[in-house]
């Protein structure tokens, strides 16, 4: 069971998630977008796509590493292939299936907070079992701004109504992070001032509030990470 990983930045690799999908019996092709490995037209050797985050602006026209990554993540919508796009990610599945995104009114989302389940979550084979308000790691300066059609909203919060969606059967796309570590959080605060200074705190505390809520974290998101293996794991037992 091959699960292609595409790094947009190696600030966000697959980390912890990378971990908690390798012990769920997948094995992870890693194509580092920084490091120039190129990126599959299909996903005919794969039997999965996690597509992770990074600096980068869905919006920036002159990110041309982001093209192949948005034709590989509507081939896999168009495939109903189990995917799972995170953050950045999440935002070129949303453009990539005829959704669109821009950047956040409210400025950005940094930081260590909650998100709450929606009533599609519960009957969702990866979703169910969440808590209703699980701990996640926001950090994003832009977001979804029209869900292509057909999307179902599973996790939403005040600041944010759109964190995490399905489209088809098995394509997911969380604008929040469960990846992550805190040393990978305690660089991010550094070096993003404008992010941390929407918070109100320092990245001191950033930081710190990021790194309190890590185990809780591994708690939710690797059972969750189990389930989405599972997915994977049956559509190889159909090829």
């Amino acid at each position: 069971m091959r699960l292609l990983v595409v790094v947009p930045s190696d600030t966000d690799p697959p980390a912890r998630l990378g971990e908690w999908l390798t012990a769920a019996g997948l094995e992870l092709d890693e194509r580092h977008l920084d490091a120039g490995d190129p990126v599959p037209a299909d996903l005919s050797a794969h039997d999965g796509l996690l597509v992770l985050g990074g600096p980068q602006s869905s919006l920036d026209d002159t990110a041309a590493e982001l093209g192949p990554v948005r034709e590989l993540l509507a081939r896999a919508t168009a495939d109903d292939v189990p995917t799972l796009a995170i953050c950045l990610g999440a935002q070129l599945l949303a453009q990539a299936a005829g959704g669109s995104t821009r950047v956040r009114p409210d400025g950005p989302e940094v930081g260590a907070t909650l998100v709450a389940r929606r009533d599609a979550a519960e009957t969702d084979p990866v979703f169910t079992g969440l808590p209703l308000s699980p701990d996640v790691i926001a950090w994003h300066h832009d977001e979804v701004e029209r869900l292509p059609q057909g999307a179902v909203v599973l996790a939403a919060n005040p600041v944010c109504d759109v964190q995490a969606f399905r489209l088809g059967s098995a394509v997911y796309g969380l604008q929040f992070h469960v990846e992550t570590t805190p040393a990978m959080t305690a660089s991010w605060a550094e070096h993003d001032p404008v992010g941390v200074a929407a918070t109100g705190l320092d990245a001191a505390e950033v930081s710190a509030q990021a790194e309190a809520v890590h185990p809780d974290l591994e708690q939710v998101w690797s059972p969750f990470a189990g389930r989405f293996a599972e997915l994977v794991r049956s559509r190889a037992a159909t090829r």
